[in-house]
């Protein structure tokens, strides 16, 4: 299988290809591992050689054959190391699969490696000091966001059709709209996060996949989607197969249409014409569309944030093993300190400031079918613009950072609603630009519908990145 031959499918087409017998999946993985090389030579985006083995999997599962990537974020696939992208996590080995990757496994996704990460998973830049800068295949000088940047910059180049990825404050839709992919951020409960964890990161942090078409996006959450056992809470089961969505009549939608930060944060122009142009779309599709916006408090939003960092630095103040701080870079050092000083109650008004938070949004949505917003505040930043390791920050400082770039994803993590970036807009020299849709709690079905009717109406399947498997 030639290379740009294989990077043109997305994963329901290699499925597909693979089924029809016009393609073995020993091919298939072939072609995967050399442009796997080809792109990790230029993009930087594995955390570790690829897998000598394809981690075992289902034969005769919905996607069996379709190559795969996990994300270094932390004990995912037994046996595989983990590092949080830190120099300090000298590689412990997950002992058993998560809940999720169990599914990923019965689906029969093919894992043939580790994507970068920002160290402990913490920024909107994937740069850390343990692997290096990730480089955008759109352009090698801006970085791919964070913290699923490996992820999206591999399946932005063509190498994987669809990687793992997790989002606490919007690190799935963050890299989705800085290399012109989509991210889907499920709702809350939506997808397992056991069995170690009872709610991942106080129930801020999901786990879903980055695709470069909404019909793979719809076809893996049917095959990863439900409680698992045990479960705290669960969304709501969806009425049908979400693969079915994409094509289902839409009734005309209330939808509000926001380019204004809740922080005060400025949004550049060319951002926010991509969603202003979006709403003009759906418009005239036949859906009533105005500017409105949820009446959000922003330093809720950020209070309910900084404990879901402390949740992330409690698990390895609690580690048999205390990371060495010489080896963490600055604002994990700032935050650890922090979580050590950090009360039960603080917690107990962080969870207050999440509630406030989570009934504005779902107020919103009661009077509301769909929310769009830019997905990013700026065109993807280059290198160093989000400096981690820089000594002159506080957690504070850091967080105001982050969020002046991407000052639209972190409040649907606190709230739980679904949440996709599309690459609908371009910037300067054809830079991708993502517009977030945020549909009503469990609507994941919605967002398949809209996003659909988008991908036909602005099509991106035809933009290729600078550097591409595509190319040849």
């Amino acid at each position: 299988m030639e290379l740009h031959e294989y990077a043109r499918y997305d994963a329901v087409g290699l499925r597909d290809l693979i089924r029809a017998g016009e393609v073995t999946a020993g091919e298939v993985e072939a072609a995967a591992r050399r442009a796997l090389t080809l792109a990790d030579a230029e993009l930087n985006g594995l955390a570790l050689p690829l897998f000598t083995s394809a981690l075992e999997h289902a034969a005769d599962g919905p996607f069996a054959g379709v190559p795969f990537l996990i994300k270094d974020h932390g004990p995912m696939a037994e046996g595989v190391p983990f590092f949080l992208g830190s120099r300090a996590l000298t590689g412990a080995a997950a002992r058993h699969d998560s809940d999720l990757m169990a599914r990923f496994r019965a689906a029969g996704l093919v894992t043939l490696g580790l994507t970068t990460v920002p160290e402990l998973a913490l920024s909107f830049s994937t740069e850390s000091v343990r692997y290096g800068p990730t480089r955008n295949p759109w352009d090698p000088e801006r970085g791919v966001g964070g913290s699923s940047g490996g992820a999206a910059a591999l399946v932005a180049a063509g190498a994987v059709p669809v990687a793992h990825g997790s989002d606490g404050a919007g690190s799935i839709r963050v890299p989705a709209s800085c290399c012109g992919l989509v991210g889907l951020k499920p709702s809350r409960g939506r997808v397992p996060c056991g069995p170690d964890m009872g709610e991942a990161m106080l129930g801020m942090a999901y786990e879903f996949v980055l695709t470069r078409t909404v019909r793979d996006a719809a076809h893996l959450l049917d095959s990863v989607q439900g409680p698992g056992v045990g479960d705290k809470y669960t969304a709501p089961p969806p009425s049908g197969r979400y693969a079915a969505e994409p094509g289902a009549a839409l009734r005309p939608l209330r939808v509000a249409v926001t380019t204004t930060a809740w922080s005060g944060a400025a949004v550049d122009g060319r951002v926010a014409e991509a969603a202003v142009r979006t709403g003009r779309v759906l418009e005239g599709m036949g859906h009533a569309v105005t500017g409105a916006s949820p009446a959000l408090d922003w330093n809720a939003v950020v209070r309910s944030i900084v404990a879901e960092a402390v949740a992330i630095a409690s698990m390895l103040l609690r580690a048999p093993r205390q990371p060495d701080p010489a080896r963490l870079e600055v604002v994990s050092r700032r935050l650890l300190d922090v979580a050590r000083e950090y009360s039960a109650l603080d917690m107990m008004a962080a969870f207050d400031a999440q509630n406030r938070v989570t009934r504005s949004a779902g107020a919103f949505f009661a009077e509301y079918d769909l929310l769009v917003t830019p997905t990013l505040g700026r065109l993807p930043a280059p290198h160093g613009t989000l400096r981690y390791d820089d000594p002159g920050h506080t957690l504070t400082s850091w967080l105001e950072s982050i969020f002046d770039y991407g000052p639209f994803t972190a409040v649907f993590n606190v709230s739980g609603q679904p949440a996709i970036s599309l690459p609908l807009g371009c910037g300067d020299d054809g830079l991708p630009v993502g517009v977030q849709l945020v549909a009503p709690y469990g609507r994941e079905d919605l967002l398949f519908r809209v996003a659909a009717r988008l991908e036909e109406a602005m099509p991106w399947k035809d933009r290729i990145p600078r550097f591409s498997v595509r190319r040849g």
